[in-house]
């Protein structure tokens, strides 16, 4: 992949038309609102813009979605936003993995998949990207648009706590709320409004929890069974990864979810410094320095017992 600078970006965006935004499955608030964010800008802009996740977007985002629905034409440029891999990609999304024209994204792990992309690690949410991108082509906010943004800032950044956020951050935050952003709305339903299902998930979640390394490895699980018993839907889980690292004294905290298949999904968030990215490197994942992401398809006591190895490895003990 070439990496190109912003203004290239903008530049490409402003030279091309027939966009499709594809969006990484299981889609959170960075990849929605930054999707969403770009393909309204795209259209404010007279270009034709439609997005693609191949699972489904949910609905407590509609305040900003539905203001994009799917126009349906032949799409001649692919773009990816916050996609580090591929792999990431589902059901119709997938189709388009070997012909992605533009990746923009935060990952430093990026693979670099596209023809060209923008990659700034050090950036909190691909959302920010997306903010600094449409500056450079000086566009003229609206309501949505800023929303869009908000929503793909706070959410990546835990409503602004986590180590990612920066003051350049705070500063574009707040220039999203001049610009329209409701962000005492968005802040509410992102973080304090919890469905029934997601309320009775997290009690079966904590009746998981065990603790080695003196307390200072956590993990949980999520499975299939609990998911059905408490009627909870995908994005019921946002934010449960977090719920390990919220205990005093823990500096790892792994979540184990089933997948179909056979596979286990591990999401690893970690306190005081260590790198959550390399303990998924070392399983073919990867993510950021505080929260990263990695798959193993193996049984399920053998899946869970590399994955702690690895944590008490890094914490200096033995399993």
């Amino acid at each position: 992949m070439k990496t190109i600078t912003l203004k290239e970006t903008a530049g490409i965006l402003l030279g091309h038309d027939d966009y499709l935004i594809l969006m990484h499955k299981s889609p959170d608030g960075d990849t929605i609102g930054s999707a969403y964010a770009l393909c309204l800008a795209l259209r404010k802009l007279g270009k034709r813009a439609d997005t693609l996740c191949g699972d489904e977007i949910p609905p407590m985002y509609g305040y900003f979605t539905d203001k994009a629905p799917n126009e349906g034409f032949e799409p001649k440029f692919i773009i990816s936003t916050d996609v580090a891999s591929t792999t990431l990609l589902s059901g119709k999304a997938e189709e388009y993995k070997d012909n992605i024209d533009l990746c923009i994204d935060h990952h430093a792990s990026n693979t670099g998949f596209a023809a060209v992309g923008y990659v700034d690690g050090k950036a909190s949410s691909c959302a920010e990207i997306i903010k600094y991108l449409l500056d450079e082509m000086e566009l003229e906010y609206d309501k949505d648009i800023a929303d869009a943004i908000f929503t793909g800032i706070c959410t990546d950044t835990g409503c602004f706590k986590y180590s990612s956020v920066s003051p350049s951050t705070h500063r574009t935050a707040a220039e999203l709320m001049e610009q329209g952003a409701d962000s005492t709305f968005i802040c509410h339903l992102m973080f304090d409004c919890k469905s029934k299902s997601r309320i009775l998930l997290e009690k079966m979640v904590l009746d998981t929890l065990e603790f080695h390394s003196n307390g200072r490895l956590a993990i949980i699980e999520v499975t299939k069974e609990m998911m059905d018993k408490s009627g909870a839907k995908e994005c019921d889980t946002d934010g449960i990864p977090s719920m390990p690292t919220q205990i005093q004294g823990v500096k790892i905290g792994v979540t184990m979810k089933e997948k179909p298949g056979g596979e286990y999904r591990f999401s690893v968030r970690t306190n005081e410094g260590i790198d959550a990215s390399a303990i998924c490197a070392e399983f073919g994942g990867g993510g950021h320095h505080g929260a990263a992401g990695c798959s193993i398809n193996k049984e399920k006591s053998q899946a869970k017992k590399e994955m702690l190895s690895v944590c008490m490895k890094i914490l200096g003990d033995n399993i």
